[in-house]
């Protein structure tokens, strides 16, 4: 999964989020608890994601703590405001949590807006200690979603599920997720449902238009323009909210290596989506391909090998630029789309194969690897490498694009895949393209002599 958004994009509009999910589908959340604790990344967070569960928690009785981890000052990079928007985000919060559970306790740890990540010992050491600080024998612990494509929501929610114990449960909530995705991204397991009351709707509708920072320009200036518009707003107005369990940790007498996904998965995944992935519509994808395509180090290529060719979109555009082209993908179904979409080009080979036992043979001169390298287990993408070391010629090009973060499907990341690329004694990185959410590189293919230096 790899996702890079802006926030002043319109976005999947609500509409499209209430037609397209049932969402009366979705298990409710548990909340036979003794002590709830909202982790908020950022001051209103809070308040979009879980304000109908502070409100829910008050009105049933709960203890409840929320702790506001970095101090918002960063929402508006470029600001020509002049104002102290970390001291006016805090004051919203406390006028936000009034409206919402007004016995709860709140702490501003005041960490850098933006650098959650650079502090997160610091992070986990507060928060744990705040845990400790209101022992229960049930706890809920609620924080943004790691999957949310932002780094902070990221790496707090990672955080977040490290705390996870027999006493304390986890759950995480959607922020950005409901502004760059779309129905059918993601399979909604884990996924729970909290129906909020009228009242309790309308006290989260009062408490998010306390933060009329994040809601109203800081001035006229376009650097000042708000952070939530209307329509991301709009998901926040639900009758109900959103969480996704983390599940607790499962305890093994010994330890075991993550596994390769299995090529099932994959076909029951193609069956339920006719757009995998949105690879076909979402912007993102659009953008990311582009990027990988222009990468590439020559015009034209004479044989190119892609792992994982899924519908064939890239495939297509490869084979502009190749004599030949061999495809190869674990999923039947995608084999079958991707020859319908390609059928024009008569030099592209169609394989329904899996990578981890065996490469095409070759010899190639470009190898493209895109979005596939951590459903493999680190034992299988070595085998996977070894092999594209032995059929790419000496002087080609291996192109690797992934999602950089852990996501629930995949043993590996998009950063372990990478790494092991770069270790591997047949590669030399000879370019690298890094953002948020994901990392495209390309490596050239020594010479044997020169890998043998390189092993010694």
């Amino acid at each position: 999964m790899s996702i890079a958004f802006d926030h002043r994009d319109p976005g999947t509009a609500e509409s499209v989020w209430l037609a397209e999910w049932d969402w009366s589908a979705l298990p409710t959340l548990d909340l036979d608890v003794d002590r709830l604790m909202v982790l908020a990344a950022h001051p209103d967070d809070e308040t979009l994601g879980a304000g109908g569960l502070l409100a829910t928690a008050a009105a049933r009785g709960i203890p409840t703590a929320v702790v506001i981890v970095t101090d918002g000052a960063a929402s508006h990079p470029g600001s020509l405001s002049g104002r102290d928007l970390a001291l006016e985000r805090r004051v919203e919060v406390i006028h936000a949590l009034h409206d919402l559970a007004p016995g709860a306790s709140v702490s501003f740890l005041g960490f850098d807006d933006g650098g959650i990540r650079e502090a997160v010992a610091a992070v986990r050491t507060s928060v744990s200690a705040a845990l400790a600080a209101h022992p229960a024998d049930r706890v809920l612990l609620v924080s943004p979603w790691s999957g949310d494509a932002h780094r902070d929501h990221r790496v707090l929610g990672e955080v977040a599920a490290s705390l996870h114990t027999d006493l304390v449960q986890v759950a995480a909530y959607p922020i950005w997720f409901w502004h760059w995705g779309e129905p059918g991204m993601l399979e909604p397991h884990g996924w729970r449902l909290l129906p909020l009351s009228p009242e309790t709707t309308a006290a989260k509708m009062l408490a998010i238009r306390r933060h009329r920072s994040q809601l109203e320009p800081l001035s006229a200036a376009p650097e000042d323009e708000p952070v939530v518009h209307a329509g991301m707003r709009e998901h926040f107005e639900r009758s109900f909210e959103t969480f996704i369990e983390v599940p607790r940790p499962v305890r093994r007498p010994t330890p075991t290596l993550p596994r390769t996904v299995d090529g099932r998965y994959f076909d029951g995944f193609y069956e339920r989506h006719t757009n995998p992935w949105q690879l076909e519509t979402s912007s993102y994808e659009i953008r990311k391909r582009g990027l990988l395509l222009a990468s590439l180090t020559e015009p034209r290529f004479d044989r190119v090998l892609e792992i994982g060719c899924s519908t064939g979109i890239t495939t297509a555009e490869l084979a502009r630029r190749a004599n030949a082209v061999v495809a190869t993908d674990v999923a039947a179904e995608a084999i079958r789309r991707a020859r319908d979409r390609v059928h024009d080009f008569a030099q592209v080979d169609f394989r329904i194969g899996d990578a981890t036992r065996g490469i095409p043979g070759g010899p190639f001169d470009l190898v493209v690897l895109s979005e596939v390298g951590y459903y493999w287990s680190t034992s299988d993408l070595g085998r996977v490498l070894d092999g594209i070391a032995a059929e790419l010629e000496p002087g080609g090009t291996l192109v690797a694009c992934h999602w950089r973060h852990p996501f629930e499907q995949a043993p590996n990341t998009g950063d372990g895949v990478h790494a092991a690329i770069a270790q591997h004694p047949a590669f030399e990185r000879i370019l690298m393209h890094i953002e948020e959410a994901f990392s495209l590189e390309s490596f050239r293919r020594r010479p044997a002599a020169q890998q043998a230096e390189t092993r010694s």
